[in-house]
């Protein structure tokens, strides 16, 4: 199997161009944290259920206290890793086009630069909802939250995939930028194969 420049670039590039749109569909949506409320001891048939995004809470009957100081840091660092990964996949057209072994280096750093703003907004995030769970339990009590169960939504999910693909792209773009790291991981896949085999 041979991996060329061109192919590693173009995959690098599919991969950024999906991790942006993955990590700009999670910060937009709402459905980071879910709640449902069990029903069945409910009389009114309205939907008690509620969902939170970066921006806003829809709230049903239980409410979460949310610490605000945590919630800013998230809401800077997810957008702020966006643009980097903009700006990234602006760098990576034109290290790219040039062929230059430093743009390309300097591309992939300015990448997983960017995956690691992505994963600490994340990790902050599950932190936070922790923060928000426990404080909520503490003020209303743990009965009253027994009936209440909580999970974390598909745009988290979104967010944590936006992260893989951003560090996938930026090792392809270092493999692209240094091919004797690819001539040095390929002699050693073959020889581990050759080891298998015998």
């Amino acid at each position: 199997m041979k991996l060329s420049f061109g192919i590693l670039v173009i995959t690098a590039g599919i991969f950024s161009i999906l991790s942006f749109g993955l990590l700009a569909t999670a910060i937009g949506t709402d459905y980071w944290y879910i709640i449902k409320v069990n029903r069945t001891n409910l009389t009114n048939t309205e939907n008690v259920d509620s969902h939170s995004g970066l921006w806003i809470i829809y709230e049903g009957v239980v409410c979460l206290v949310f610490p605000l100081d945590m919630h800013s840091a998230i809401v800077v660092l997810l957008p702020l890793s966006l643009v980097l990964l903009w700006v990234g996949g602006i760098c990576g057209l034109v290290s790219s086009l040039v062929r230059s072994p430093t743009l390309l280096t300097g591309t992939a750093t300015f990448i997983l630069l960017s995956s690691v703003l992505t994963l600490s907004g994340v990790s902050l995030y599950i932190n936070y909802s922790q923060q928000a769970l426990a404080e909520t339990e503490r003020l209303v009590g743990a009965e009253r939250l027994a009936q209440v169960s909580t999970s974390f939504g598909w745009s988290l999910g979104l967010a944590w995939l936006s992260f893989c693909l951003e560090v996938l792209s930026g090792l392809l773009l270092l493999l692209a930028a240094h091919p004797i790291i690819l001539y040095a991981i390929l002699c050693l896949h073959k020889s581990l194969h050759l080891t298998w085999a015998v």
